[in-house]
């Protein structure tokens, strides 16, 4: 349970990371943003209700007060970064980070529930 618990909050904290980064991102470089999002094809117009977003689903997982916000919050980051999966992959971009994304939120969702029980 010990080993559980310690690759739950890894995977969480670094989903949590990666999270906050990428809002952060979206907070202070919003021109660089709206140019990714535009070379995706995605409206630009989202750029920062996504950021705030992000924001608070990182306060949603890392409080877990209310388990139905705390699961939006994973499916939320799900599709976030399914979706940034596949618009790097079809412009043929390294699909890296969104990878690793992907992993760290699996992690701290099936772990957090193990832990949790």
């Amino acid at each position: 349970m010990r080993l559980q618990k310690i690759i739950y909050w890894i995977a969480t904290l670094l989903l949590c990371g990666l999270m906050l980064f990428s809002a952060s991102m979206y907070f202070t470089k919003t021109e660089m943003v709206r140019g990714f999002f535009e070379h995706f094809g995605y409206p630009t117009y989202i750029v920062i209700p996504l950021a705030v977003a992000k924001v608070l689903g990182v306060i949603m997982i890392l409080w877990r007060k209310s388990a139905w916000l705390t699961e939006w919050a994973y499916a939320g980051f799900f599709f976030d970064l399914v979706l940034a999966f596949f618009a790097h992959y079809f412009k043929a971009e390294d699909v890296t980070t969104t990878l690793l994304g992907v992993t760290f939120l699996l992690l701290s969702y099936f772990f957090g529930k193990v832990v949790r029980q």
